[in-house]
């Protein structure tokens, strides 16, 4: 039996294709240890979303080739697609974000003949590589990919050049597998994608249909959606969020900039004047939604006038968390062209000022919640205490040991940074 040691790197759709592969190689008798382990296999779902993923994706690739000079080291995903002429020696499989699911026929093939595999494409238009899970060891909460690819081609964004065109698994399969994972217990499903919110655009329907056939699905206690943009939360989705209280009260809606001549700038598809407006409409049917966004600090041209903007519009929507992301160059990109560029120790100083707004922001919300009743999804135990979420994403920490995988309904009585402590009713 040969071992396997898997890193993943990056998002949420790498976390659920790891998991799919891991199914694969279990049912082809493979061992699957920790990557850090010595192993006759490591594979690498690497990540480019940032300067930093790449660093780490070609470090991670090193380690693998490092831990065991004999052993077959497979390099897949998004940092391979934006490096096709990657050369690094000891490296054996080379794929990009196609052919994830043939992993087992690529290692028989390799350990047969002992030489290196590279299957790359062009980004034609391609179809959805399906894939299918009914189990996520040692989790609560399982992920569902129902969409892949992105096409709206912000400035910044790398990801439209190494995952391609939209495509999306079709609605039976993904109800199945729903259905499925409830089944098999799983508490809380998370729908994510590339670009969650466009589902179906290639398949004549749309992410409102898909909801609406989700909520009815027996079992079934919480649905999240990992992240969706704002122009995508039409009226038809915003109405089953008002009604459907399977849909956790928790919105992740990527904001990137508090001014709108960064937004224009990055080829956002609105204006803050549009933003403020729809989340209003959102708070109007769900008055304590937490709702968290990404922001990207120090974007070509983005002034300490233009900054402050941002610190204050970001204060104004009252967030419950900002994710941080100082501006990363991309090959490829348009933004990588543009004029006015920010030098890093400001980039650096201005993510540390929208952190330190985020921890504000994320107590505030918190603080709502003293002394009230809210029901925890119990994920993980230890050392006499029980952690958990509860609908609005808020992370509680209960002093008692507590079965795993349940909910349980605890009142509210402190905040204790990044934890909400929650006390037995």
């Amino acid at each position: 039996m040969r071992s396997v040691g898997i890193l993943t790197l990056g998002c949420k759709v790498n976390t659920y294709e790891s998991e799919y592969i891991i199914d694969l190689l279990k049912k082809a008798n493979y061992e699957i240890k920790d990557f850090n382990d010595f192993c006759d296999v490591y594979i690498i779902n690497t990540c480019t979303v940032t300067n930093t993923s790449d660093i780490k994706s070609k470090k991670m690739i090193r380690k693998a080739i490092k831990q065991n000079k004999d052993a077959c080291v497979v390099a897949m995903g998004c940092f391979i697609e934006a490096n096709k002429d990657i050369n690094i020696e000891g490296l054996d499989i080379i794929i990009g974000n196609r052919d994830k699911s043939k992993i087992v026929e690529l290692l028989d093939q390799y350990f047969l003949k002992k030489e290196t595999i590279k299957r790359l494409y062009e980004n034609e238009v391609r179809d959805f590589e399906d894939m299918y899970i009914t189990n996520f060891p040692n989790r609560t909460r399982a992920f569902v990919k129902i969409q892949d690819g992105c096409e709206t081609f912000c400035t910044y964004c790398i990801i439209p050049f190494v995952r391609g065109k939209c495509r999306s698994k079709e609605m039976a399969k993904v109800l199945s597998e729903i259905k499925d994972l409830v089944n098999n217990s799983y508490q809380e499903i998370v729908l994510t994608g590339i670009h969650t919110g466009n589902y179906g655009v290639d398949l004549e329907t749309n992410f409102a249909t898909l909801l609406k056939e989700i909520v009815k699905i027996k079992g079934l206690k919480r649905l999240r959606i990992s992240s969706i943009e704002i122009t995508e939360l039409t009226d038809e989705v915003l109405d089953i969020i008002a009604k459907e209280k399977v849909i956790v009260n928790h919105l992740h809606i990527p904001l990137q900039a508090g001014s709108d001549e960064i937004l224009k700038l990055m080829n956002r598809k609105y204006d803050l004047d549009y933003f403020f407006k729809k989340i209003a409409q959102i708070r109007a049917i769900r008055p304590n939604i937490s709702i968290s966004t990404d922001v990207i600090v120090g974007f070509p041209g983005e002034t300490e006038e233009l900054f402050q903007q941002t610190l204050t519009n970001c204060k104004k929507l009252a967030f419950s968390k900002i994710h941080v992301f100082p501006f990363s160059e991309r090959k490829m990109t348009k933004a990588e062209t543009l004029p006015n560029k920010i030098e890093n120790n400001i980039k650096k100083a201005n993510a540390r000022r929208l952190l330190a707004l985020s921890k504000e922001l994320e107590i505030n919300y918190m603080e709502k919640f003293i002394d009230k009743e809210v029901e925890v999804l119990i994920e993980e135990v230890k050392d006499g205490y029980s952690y958990g979420h509860t609908s609005e994403f808020l992370h509680i920490k209960i002093a008692k040991e507590l079965q795993r995988n349940t909910f349980v309904k605890v009142k509210i009585k402190e905040v204790d940074y990044p934890y909400c402590i929650g006390e037995m009713l």
